[in-house]
């Protein structure tokens, strides 16, 4: 059973249809091998496949999990125009069923993959959408049928693949993911490169794990086999010359994703200007090599993994956004090509190539350390009003656990007052996205309602209840939109009526005058409007405030 990749010229990629024929085949002839059913459908109502590889024939996933069995997840086809990890499974898989020695090397460990995520992108063929990229011949496009990339789409959810993969990723409780990928970018020698979980997000034992013990392994079998590897080429000026610095993969990301379920994740990026073989083969290299790796040490894997989750059971704080440490890189021995700046012929600036016949290799610095950023004291538990329901549908997707409010009660609770936010100026994958948030963390009483929810952190998935609903992390659920409508104020004025009001105001509200004056004097220019004047007095004054503007509804107790 050869692949459409095999039986090609090296330069095409499976069609959507074919892929799932192959798979289906497979498992027909090799049902103690492989299980392959559709899980969900996409928004355009296209199935998405799932498939399961185990060596003795166990496929029940409860089962799998009651024997600690370690769980390899390989994701596909995200990018559908980046697809040689959709060819490259297909060939493993078939593998797996045909070599016995192959498959008895599992042992315990089960693979677990998705041939084509964004089948609706699969679909949506052509040559033209990837400019910068060599091949294939034909291939799918980034966009689903919603125009979304659903490597944004993780924590936000607004496509149906998302919501399916939060719900395998949170039922399977994979050990090690790997999502395929293709690179945009600066030229160098690389085939392929790197992207891994953030090692300081992981913790005191999953990250040096994974920082000192997998990674080095991964690439020194990856250089052994003929495919030498570095790290994502991020350059921190323009091109790799003056160091590259580790992505820091928030959540809206898969690997980032991933990390508030403590799984470590990796997003190869074959180098888009490479042969489509050759971006296939080291695609194939690096997804054996890693599963074998996951195999050998998923004993140790997983204490890790359950070390993280009850450590952060007992956290004081949590880092919520993380920052680069600049001051301390370390070092990468890196094979580049000459920069070259030239004047352009079809504008008046300075463009950048590279001289592919002037290759060099020596150390450039490597920006792979994060320091905590935003820190918050840990509450005991978040309350969730059970008004914010696709808040709440999220976290259910995500195995959070909560429970009702049962009678209605009054409790104790810090709230934040949304001080400041810094929106994107257009939409960013269909939200206006909250670049910067400012909050005031606030006490105040408040009543509880049958049917709220009260997410306790004493949970394993805290970590995915605090980077959603902590309004300052990097994609929680307040940056993404979620609840833009408390920006809101639901009352106005008419001039006329209130300037009067407004002169009372100031004289019988001492904070709103001081407010007021050091308004004034910050923005002189607004002072001959009317409408600026009267709606700072209005928007900042006690007698006519409204209580639920810019206040965030979710509380935390401590």
């Amino acid at each position: 059973m050869l692949t459409p990749y095999e039986q090609g010229n090296q330069n095409q990629t499976t069609l959507w249809a074919d892929c799932i024929a192959f798979y289906e085949e497979l498992a027909k002839r090799f049902p103690q091998v492989l299980r392959f059913e559709q899980a969900g459908i996409s928004d355009a109502g296209i199935p998405v496949h799932v498939g399961v590889v185990s060596a003795d024939g166990v496929f029940d996933r409860e089962q799998i999990k009651r024997e600690g069995r370690t769980v390899f997840f390989n994701n596909n086809g995200i990018h559908p125009g980046e697809p040689e990890g959709v060819d490259a499974c297909m060939a493993i898989v078939r593998d797996l069923c045909f070599e016995p020695q192959r498959l008895a090397a599992l042992g315990k460990t089960v693979l677990l993959f998705i041939p084509v995520y964004n089948v609706d992108g699969c679909l949506n063929r052509a040559n033209t959408s990837r400019p910068n990229q060599e091949g294939p011949e034909l291939f799918g496009f980034r966009g689903n049928s919603r125009h979304l990339d659903l490597n944004r789409d993780f924590v936000k959810c607004d496509t149906l693949n998302a919501k399916l993969f939060n719900q395998i990723l949170t039922a399977w409780d994979p050990d090690v993911m790997v999502d395929t990928h293709t690179s945009n970018g600066a030229d160098y020698s690389y085939t392929m490169t790197l992207i891994h979980t953030q090692a300081d997000k992981l913790g005191s034992g999953l990250g040096p794990f994974l920082r000192h013990t997998m990674l080095p392994h991964i690439f020194q079998e990856m250089d052994a086999r003929g495919w030498p590897t570095c790290p994502y080429v991020n350059p921190i000026k323009d091109s790799p010359d003056d160091g590259i610095a580790e992505f820091l993969e928030v959540p809206r990301f898969s690997t980032g994703f991933a990390a508030l379920h403590h799984v470590i994740g990796f997003m190869p990026e074959t180098h888009m200007l490479k042969p489509f073989k050759d971006r296939y083969e080291s695609m194939r290299a690096l997804l054996d090599i890693t599963m074998a790796f996951t195999v050998a040490n998923g004993e140790e894997i997983k204490k890790l993994r359950a070390a993280a989750k009850a450590q952060r059971r007992e956290q004081k704080e949590w880092t919520v956004t993380w920052k680069m440490d600049e001051a301390n890189p370390t070092s990468f021995r890196f094979k580049g090509y000459e920069a070259v700046y030239s004047p352009s012929v079809i504008g008046n600036y300075t463009r950048l190539s590279y001289d592919r016949s002037k290759p060099w290799e020596r150390d450039i610095p490597y920006y792979s350390n994060f320091l905590p950023d935003t820190v918050v004291r840990a509450p005991k538990a978040y309350v969730v009003p059970q008004t914010w329901r696709e808040v709440i549908e999220r976290l259910q997707w995500n195995g959070v656990e909560m429970t009702r409010v049962e009678q209605a009660r009054t409790v104790q609770a810090q709230y934040y007052h949304i001080a400041g936010v810094a929106s994107r100026p257009g939409p960013y994958e269909g939200h206006m996205f909250h670049d910067d948030v400012q909050v005031e963390a606030r006490q105040g009483s408040f009543q509880l309602n049958p049917g709220d929810y009260i997410v306790s952190l004493d949970q394993d998935n805290a970590r995915y209840a605090v980077e959603t609903l902590e309004p300052q992390a990097h994609d929680s659920f307040f940056r993404w939109g979620f609840f833009n409508a408390i920006m809101e104020k639901k009352e106005a004025i008419s001039d006329y009526v209130f300037e009067d009001l407004a002169s009372e105001l100031l004289r019988t509200e001492p904070e709103l005058k001081a407010k007021f004056d050091k308004w004034k004097e910050a923005n002189p220019e607004l002072l001959s409007s009317q409408e600026a004047v009267l709606g700072f007095i209005f928007h900042h004054c006690a007698a006519h405030a409204e209580p639920e503007w810019r206040r965030y509804p979710v509380l935390s107790i401590f």
